[in-house]
């Protein structure tokens, strides 16, 4: 499996905080400016997954931007909006150019230290694990890892998704490193500062979940499995397409087991 195979195993959730493909978001002005209009009609099209439409809002923004000054956050924001469209699109060289434009503003604006600029060298690291570039991605979550830790806290949400890049990356290398300590540690910190029923728990332990299955860990898997179905369900409803994900990774398990008539069974009430 490859990162970008892992990735889509259990996708992100929320647009909160870092993300898979982190999209800062705008907040309003009482007196919206033209960039604003741009930038808050490009989010509804990417929330719709009309990436075409959110590309050319973006562009509009980013014109706009660009008259506001080279270390205007308004432009490193535009600029990593489109770029993660562009990662979406798999337009892999126009996404790095101006993700490390993104870096390179936010760097010199805010200092390497700077959350923000935690999510410019995230987003750098998922482009080059998407490409196959794990050398070069595996430095930039480990620097985005500690930025996080140093600005938000060990504890903080942030660094639960940092720390599931990492893992990802580790995994797909197959290398000595145990990817598994940090899934757990993400899980941890998602429990304790969302709650027990939150989306995020449920693609903590999702990825931990599939983990287990690989390593035919069966027993844990299929807890982790039923849990993250349970969570999912509550919060999102039975049609949900992250709830047809984990029902198909669980069904998967129990066939494995020879245990057919309990798989026809979870995808008949799921259907």
């Amino acid at each position: 499996m490859d990162f970008r195979s892992l990735l889509a195993c259990l996708p992100i959730l929320s647009l909160e905080g870092i993300l898979c493909l982190s999209l800062l978001s705008v907040t309003l002005s009482a007196q919206e400016t033209v960039w604003e209009k741009y930038m808050a009609a490009a989010e509804k099209a990417y929330k719709q997954a009309d990436y075409a439409e959110a590309e050319r809002f973006y562009l509009a923004a980013l014109k706009e931007a660009e008259n506001l000054g080279d270390e205007d956050t308004r432009l490193a924001t535009s600029l990593n909006n489109l770029a993660s469209i562009y990662l979406l699109q798999e337009r892999y060289d126009e996404a790095e150019r101006l993700y490390k434009r993104t870096l390179a503003i936010w760097e010199k604006a805010l200092g390497p230290e700077h959350p923000s600029t935690a999510t410019s060298l995230n987003n750098l690291g998922l482009l080059y694990g998407q490409q196959g570039r794990y050398d070069e991605a595996e430095p930039l979550f480990q620097r985005s890892l500690s930025t996080l830790e140093k600005a938000l806290g060990p504890d903080h949400p942030d660094v639960a998704t940092s720390l599931i890049h990492l893992a990802d990356l580790y995994r797909v290398q197959d290398e000595y490193v145990n990817p598994q300590p940090l899934y757990q540690r993400a899980l941890e910190i998602r429990e304790k500062t969302l709650g027990a029923d939150h989306p995020k728990i449920a693609t903590a332990l999702g990825k931990l979940a599939t983990l287990y299955d690989a390593e035919g860990r069966d027993d844990e898997a299929e807890k982790l499995y039923r849990r993250s179905l349970v969570i999912l369900e509550r919060a999102q409803g039975a049609n949900h397409p992250n709830v047809a994900q984990i029902v198909e990774s669980y069904t998967a398990l129990l066939r494995k087991q020879n245990r057919e008539t309990e798989a026809k069974m979870i995808e008949d009430r799921f259907r």
